[in-house]
């Protein structure tokens, strides 16, 4: 059942999937770039009962059923989110240690988050942006062209208040001149808990080159786990879920 929080001012609408077992950690679901709670569809549920964990899904400022946007991102907006809004939701939850699980735009903020020195148990990133590729710019282009050309905006519509101004959010901070110099490099050194990269080899987002940023920089982190899927692109939790979910339980089996 879906409820509300207050978090960085804002309204924002969770779920919560409880716990199959006890001593498990909280996995916090961290949606995508036009993602929401209703985004992620079963699959919270599913890591649920597969791994026994209690899980979190929640819809950011501007997403889902949250507080709609106000006002245009700036480029630090996943900054704000890691280092602002992720820690005044887990603490109004009373989320102490939690294990994040970020896709795309997520998986980056889970990378700041955790490069910021906030406690985490660990990290699972699918398809995460360490900084900006050709492709990246490429594909979001194209969703653009895909918004004035389809019914795209129509079915946001079923997933977000005011799809128009969600899609809009995004997309124009990302096509932002600035943007392009956009990079968290930086806080991948400062990452001291355990890692596991999940990627599709045919992702329209991103190169494996943010794979081998993550494997290289991340000194500090006790381990960096990488799985990378053929036959699969951008959403791996999509595309092959029984693979990244057993990626997934094998892992937090490991932090036991």
């Amino acid at each position: 059942m879906t409820a509300f929080v207050q978090a960085a001012g804002h309204r924002l609408e969770y779920q919560i999937h409880p716990a199959q077992q006890a001593n498990r950690p909280t996995l916090v679901f961290l949606h995508e770039g036009l993602g929401s709670v209703a985004m992620w569809r079963d699959f919270p549920a599913r890591v649920a009962q597969a791994s026994g964990c209690r899980t979190l899904a929640y819809s950011r400022y501007g997403y889902g059923q949250s507080d709609m946007l106000a006002a245009p991102h700036g480029i630090d907006y996943m900054h704000l989110e890691a280092q602002q809004a992720l820690p005044e939701l887990l603490a109004a939850l009373e989320i102490e240690n939690p294990l994040l699980i970020g896709h795309s735009d997520g998986a980056s903020i889970a990378l700041i988050h955790a490069g910021s020195g906030y406690p985490v148990s660990g990290v699972i990133v699918i398809a995460p942006h360490c900084f900006v590729e050709d492709i990246s710019i490429r594909s979001i282009v194209a969703a653009r062209v895909a918004v004035e050309n389809t019914d795209l905006l129509q079915k946001l519509a079923r997933y977000h208040q005011d799809a128009a101004k969600t899609f809009r959010g995004w997309n124009d901070i990302w096509l932002h001149p600035d943007f392009c110099a956009w990079n968290i490099e930086a806080y991948l050194p400062k990452i001291r808990c355990p890692i596991l990269v999940i990627q599709g080899e045919d992702d329209e987002y991103g190169t494996l080159a943010q794979l081998d940023a993550i494997s290289a920089q991340a000194v500090n982190s006790p381990s960096v786990n990488i799985l990378k899927l053929t036959g699969c692109r951008h959403s791996a939790h999509k595309d092959q879920p029984q693979a990244v979910i057993r990626a997934m339980v094998d892992f937090i089996a490991t932090l036991a």
